[in-house]
């Protein structure tokens, strides 16, 4: 841990909820991720990582590295003046693109700290809603203002002897993609076989990746949205190396041990074009703010109970709206409203999609996954690997757009390039509020 600036966690509460006792204010907190944090030599002001590379004489190989190098605290003016991140209350507003006065910084990704400041909360769903405020009005394409959870370990990888910061400093980081792009996994440095990114100045990626499970609440911009479940073989987080990754790049992306493709529920893409968007055509409209409801479903209705169900509602100017329901005209499927069993097994047949999501256990296996708790993330951030087509536009672009599934979202085909959004929509931010946990229906006004 740097000694260089002193940590300050910035307060954010949120609520735990009853039917029957109203909503209580907890003492909650924000942390930045690691991978965002100024990776400097001990006790020096020298970087161990500039731009979207390792020093090489600090950092030869990831065992020099890790002791040679730590990761530096966030003062006031640096929340604010480098990373743009901004807390009124129980509101967080993340930035996109901020020039502080020694980096340019684009997006950010940020956890839910408990009262101690010392470890993540761990958020236990199962049989539970979890529901939250978010502004999307300022999100054009190509951009994803996220809020989900992950499998990540509660004291953020504190019991790997070279972790000295912890889930305070925002380490441990992991999610269903089993992202290479990190800088520390497991308290070690993934500076070996680091390969500098040929379309991003600030990243790279490492031998290794960090692999857990993912349950992704709300990925959106102010064009489309979609929540997706993302279970995984492995058991909380785990550093993966080669085939079990499943990286694209080696053809491997189904033979590692996470679901990276989800099975996810968007409204545009299951077809209903007018449910959420800009303006009042639209049911949801997301020039306003809007509360989003997710309740996750058990077989005994119960915390011991199997997941069955991922149940979506909004609600917008007092009004509870239910979700938008999966219509194909002409296709032979079962309308859905929810992400369940028969969803995703349905859905990935139409969508002609590889099932990896079921052949890794499905929506039970997520349960599982969920049942010792998660943690709750809040970023911004662009897609310098495919524009975030992937979300509001056609794709994969080697397909007809008339094929069930492909057509995502109605943004150009050419959008969301990360030159043209931070050059162009350099002033966009996403505003996360009110996180409310607990029973059934009791975090909401109907």
């Amino acid at each position: 841990m740097g000694t260089n600036t002193e940590e300050l966690t910035l307060e954010l509460p949120y609520e735990t909820c009853t039917t029957d006792g109203g909503c209580v204010a907890q003492k909650g907190g924000i942390t930045m991720d690691g991978n965002w944090r100024w990776t400097h030599k001990v006790d020096d002001y020298v970087n161990c990582y500039t731009g979207n590379e390792w020093d090489p004489e600090l950092c030869p190989d990831s065992a020099t590295c890790t002791e040679n190098c730590a990761l530096d605290g966030i003062d006031e003016a640096t929340w604010n003046g480098t990373y743009g991140i901004h807390i009124d209350g129980d509101s967080m507003q993340l930035d996109f693109v901020t020039e502080g006065p020694y980096s340019r910084n684009v997006g950010s990704r940020t956890f839910l700290l408990d009262e101690s400041g010392e470890q993540y909360v761990m958020f236990n769903l199962l049989n539970q809603e979890f529901t939250f405020d978010v502004n999307v009005s300022n999100l054009p394409c190509g951009l994803n203002g996220a809020l989900y959870f992950v499998a990540m370990d509660a004291d953020g990888g504190m019991s790997y002897e070279t972790n000295d910061c912890g889930a305070k400093m925002g380490t441990g980081y992991c999610d269903g993609q089993c992202p290479h792009d990190l800088k520390w996994i497991n308290g070690e440095a993934n500076c070996d076989e680091w390969n500098p990114s040929d379309n991003d100045e600030n990243a790279g990626t490492g031998k290794f990746g960090s692999c857990c499970a993912e349950l992704d609440i709300w990925e959106a911009n102010a064009i489309t949205q979609a929540f997706t479940t993302h279970p995984c073989s492995c058991d909380g987080q785990y550093r993966c190396e080669g085939t079990e990754c499943g990286d694209n790049a080696a053809d491997e992306r189904y033979d590692g041990v996470c679901d990276k493709d989800g099975c996810d529920y968007g409204s545009w893409r299951l077809g209903d074009h007018e449910y959420y968007g800009p303006g009042s055509d639209f049911k949801i409209d997301t020039n306003d703010w809007i509360t989003v409801v997710s309740q996750f479903i058990t077989s005994d209705g119960t915390a011991d109970g199997k997941l069955t169900a991922f149940r979506r509602k909004y609600v917008q100017n007092g009004v509870v709206f239910e979700n938008s329901v999966v219509t194909f005209p002409g296709e032979d499927i079962e309308a859905y409203d929810e992400v369940s069993a028969g969803f995703c097994e349905n859905i990935k047949i139409l969508f002609d999609d590889h099932n990896h999501h079921d052949e890794l256990g499905g929506l039970e296996r997520m349960g599982e996954q969920m049942r010792p708790g998660m943690v709750l993330v809040m970023s911004l951030w662009d897609d310098h690997e495919a524009n975030m087509l992937w979300l509001d536009s056609n794709y994969p672009l080697d397909k007809d757009p008339s094929i069930p599934g492909v057509n995502r979202g109605p943004c150009p085909e050419d959008s969301g390039t990360p030159d043209d959004v931070e050059t162009n929509s350099p002033h966009s931010s996403v505003t996360f509020a009110k996180i409310r946990v607990g029973d059934i229906d009791s975090t909401y006004d109907a």
